[in-house]
This record gives structure tokens, C-alpha cells and sequence, in this order.
């Protein structure tokens, strides 16, 4: 069973029978509960839905369930076709819609598609709204519209543009600084919108050259989707021939930012945040947020202007939050999601991509010299698979009574503070896995650290 039924979306691979994977009776039925919830609950005059997708195989069917079940419910549809993910958030907003459908399984593999969902503001909903979603749904507890109130289709294809508007109108954003630092830039869009709107992003922000791996939108991704090292060896290799002075890697949907140095070593995902962060404080102090499986590098360049850092549960709807209630000017998550006010509160990759470009190009300094500036910090991201009879809230809470002489963090998980290093786990709302991440000085002491506590768990389960 691949279907995934969480607070923050629906998602699952394509085929198979209704009810263990994401079909059209399943994609109807969750698209009329969350149609059903924003006509109870939204604030907004307005009778229109947006709706983007990334370039998956299942994209087009799935938008054409999607489409036609919000419009069998009377609303209005405003698909923005192939777009990322905060250009659909933003959309929202722009267009006066009442919410929004982004359709996208993330960093998951071909295979897997997903509805995100999205409120008012264009940002995804909270846990109560989800869960009422997820109400809804079980209980078939639906209305249609009749045939005089059935909604309209709308394409409006102008909303890529209007996102490249908006970042290089953020104040932070030098376009001018850009263009005279003539840099070289390397892409991997993994065939998915990255290299639909990246291409045209740097083009406007000045970048001359750029080349991009992967730019073609055809969703048959050509390496697995998630931005990490282990499966970036073809744009690690382009970047060790020299010739560019920064690679940027996106997943499908371009709200994860990773990079790479001028030499081909890998940035570090967890640093995009951190270096964002960097900037954004020099100009404006304020307080900072990440999830508890993020760096603590982040914490300490927040110290270092004087300011608070703030850890919130994983999800970015929970960063989100933390943000609003500690009026944060920037925060995101450790896997390169950079979510920065000014702009709008979700994660988006164009944004962090014009505010590093700026600063790099202010600072005068190579990539990899920019990066030696940061605490030396290294996270090992391990994970253990579970079957269906696995008990994870009992196996959290002995590991917690086991280290209970230690620093521990239960509101997401358990998270195990150690003076020098750090191990966080909690159950992935996207895979049927826990997923374990440590922190420590190097990566075999953050690897060893996380194993440890691995062999706990497994020990457990015998």
C-alpha cells in the first residue's frame, strides 16, 4: 500500500487498486473533500481554485481528475500549467483564488504523484484543516454542483513571469550587482519546471551563461529526484571540469535549493538556509527559524548578529507557523527550502538562488570561500524502513527513556542533544520510514552517532 494520507497532502504511485495507491476514484475523492472545505471555511470572495503541476508522466491525467472534480463541485479552475511550486503559491494570491491544488510528489521518485493543498494565503494547510480533509473524505461526505452551477476552466500560462517579477523586485535583490559579476552557473532541473522557469530566471537576473543538465520537462527523471550528492554525479562531474562558478540543483517541484562549488564539491544543502540567512540578517536583524533536523549552523550565525533562533517541528506548515509567532525574517528548512517573508511563506528555490547570487556577488568571493565562512558542520541522513505492524510511537518513546539523562526534544519525534552532536527521529510524512538524521563536527561522527541509535531501534524490533 503506497497511499499516503497525511496534514500535508494526499500521495501515492499511480495505478493499482482504489484505496492502496493514487487512482482517479481516489484523486476524485480527496479533491471533492478538500473543495468541500474551502467552501465551508474560506474568508475569500471568490470562486476560483489554482492549479500547477510538475512535469511528472502522471501530471496530465492527474490534472484533468483534479480540474474536472473542482469544477463538477462549481468552482472556477485557473490552471497555471507546468509550474513550481511557489510560483502555485503565489498564484493563489495573485489571482484572489480561495486555495489551491499543487500537483506534485516532491522529491519522490517517477512513480509517485501527490495533491498539496493549499489555503487562502497560498500557503499549505494547518493540521486541523487537514485532518477535516481527511474527515470529509472518509465519510463521502460530498455535494456537487448542479449543471447552472458548474465551474469554468481558465489556462493562464503568465504566472512564471509574474514570480520572476516579484523576486527581482525584493530589495535584497541587487540585479545590477548580478549582471556585472558576469557569473558562470551550471543547472540540474532533474526534466521537470526548474528548467522551464530557472533558464529564464537567470537570463532576466543577467546571468549570461548557464548551462543545464536535465532541462527538459519530460518528468522521466534521469537520476533519482532529491537533491543530494549521491545522485548528482553527472553536475558534480560538469562542475570538476571547471568553467562555472556555481551549480544550483533543484528537485521537481523547485522549492529545495542545493549547490555546488566552483571545484565540484557539493555546498551542503543544510548551507543554502544558512547562507541566505547570512545575508538577509546583515541588512535585516530579526529572528530566525529551522526544523529540528536542521543545522545548528543556522543557530549560531543567527547569534552571531545578535539575534534568536527558533526550532520548530518538521513540515514547512510548522515552520510556517514558528515564523509567524516569533516574526521571523527568514527561516525554511535544512533540505535546501529557503522560505523568506519579504517574498512570500513558502519554500522557493528562485528566491534563494537571486539572494546567494546577490551576496556572492557583493562579497566578491569565490563559492567554496564563501562556505569555509560557516561552522563546519556535517548530518548523516539515514533511515529505517518499517513494515505495517511496526509500533514507531513505542520504539520513540524507549529511546527517549534511554537517553533521558540528555537534552531531548519530543514535539516532533525525538530529538537527542548531546553537548558536540545531535540525533533526530521521527516518522516521514511522505514514506513509510523513520527517518534518522544526526549532526556532529564530521561526517563519520555524525554517521556514527546516528547508527548508534539505530542499532537501538533495531535491537528493539528483534
Amino acid at each position: 500500500m503506497t497511499l499516503v494520507k497525511s496534514i500535508s497532502g494526499i500521495r501515492g504511485t499511480i495505478g493499482g487498486k482504489t484505496g492502496d495507491t493514487l487512482n482517479p476514484l481516489d484523486i476524485v475523492k480527496f479533491t471533492t473533500a478538500y473543495a468541500t472545505l474551502i467552501r465551508r471555511t474560506t474568508k475569500v470572495k471568490s470562486n476560483k481554485i489554482v492549479v500547477g503541476r510538475d512535469a511528472r508522466i502522471s501530471g496530465e491525467m492527474v490534472k484533468n481528475v483534479v480540474c474536472g472534480t473542482l469544477m463538477g463541485m462549481g468552482f472556477d479552475v485557473v490552471y497555471i500549467g507546468l509550474a513550481s511550486t511557489p510560483t502555485t503559491e503565489i498564484a493563489v494570491t495573485m489571482a484572489g483564488a480561495c486555495g489551491g491544488i499543487i500537483l506534485t510528489a516532491s522529491h519522490n521518485p517517477r512513480q509517485w504523484n501527490a495533491l498539496k493543498l493549499l489555503n487562502e494565503k497560498g500557503e499549505f494547510l494547518d493540521a486541523a484543516e487537514g485532518s477535516e480533509v481527511l474527515r470529509i473524505a472518509e465519510a463521502e461526505d460530498f455535494e456537487y454542483a448542479d449543471v447552472d452551477h458548474l465551474g469554468k476552466f481558465i489556462e493562464d500560462d503568465s504566472y512564471d513571469q509574474k514570480h520572476i517579477d516579484m523576486v527581482k523586485a525584493l530589495e535584497l535583490v541587487d540585479v545590477d550587482a548580478i549582471r556585472k559579476a558576469n557569473f558562470r552557473v551550471a543547472l540540474d532541473t532533474v526534466n521537470s519546471v526548474g528548467g522551464v522557469i530557472l533558464p529564464k530566471l537567470l537570463e532576466q537576473l543577467g546571468v549570461k551563461t548557464v548551462t543545464t543538465l536535465y532541462g527538459e520537462p519530460t518528468g522521466d527523471f534521469q537520476h533519482n529526484p532529491e537533491p543530494l550528492e549521491k545522485n548528482l554525479s553527472d553536475i558534480k562531474a560538469l562542475m570538476q571540469k571547471g568553467g562555472y562558478d556555481i551549480a544550483f540543483v533543484v528537485d521537481p517541484d523547485v522549492d529545495r535549493l542545493a549547490l555546488f562549488c566552483e571545484d565540484g564539491t557539493m555546498y551542503g544543502e543544510e548551507y543554502t538556509l544558512v547562507t541566505v540567512a547570512d545575508y538577509v540578517l546583515q541588512h535585516t536583524p530579526g529572528n530566525t527559524v529551522s526544523n529540528l533536523s536542521s543545522t545548528r549552523a543556522l543557530r549560531d550565525v543567527t547569534r552571531r548578529y545578535g539575534c534568536e533562533y527558533n526550532a520548530a517541528a518538521v513540515g514547512e506548515v510548522n515552520v510556517v507557523t514558528k515564523m509567524k509567532d516569533t516574526h521571523a525574517v527568514i527561516g525554511g528548512e535544512g533540505n535546501g527550502g529557503v522560505i523568506y517573508p519579504a517574498a512570500h511563506y513558502g519554500r522557493d528555490a528562485l528566491v534563494g538562488i537571486a539572494l546567494i547570487l546577490t551576496y556572492l556577488a557583493k562579497r566578491g568571493m569565490k563559492v567554496s570561500e564563501l562556505r569555509a565562512t560557516y561552522p563546519p558542520y556535517q548530518i548523516a541522513k539515514n533511515r529505517i524502513d518499517l513494515t505495517p505492524d511496526t509500533d514507531v510511537d513505542a520504539i520513540l518513546a524507549k529511546v527517549k527513556e534511554m537517553y533521558k539523562d540528555e537534552e531531548v526534544n519530543d514535539i516532533d519525534g525525538v530529538k537527542i542533544d548531546f553537548p558536540d552532536k545531535w540525533v533526530h527521529l521521527r516518522k516521514s510524512n511522505t514514506e513509510p520510514i523513520i527517518r534518522v538524521y544526526s549532526e556532529a563536527a564530521t561526517m563519520e561522527a555524525a554517521d556514527e552517532i546516528g547508527k548508534k541509535v539505530m542499532d537501538v531501534v533495531y535491537a528493539m524490533t528483534k
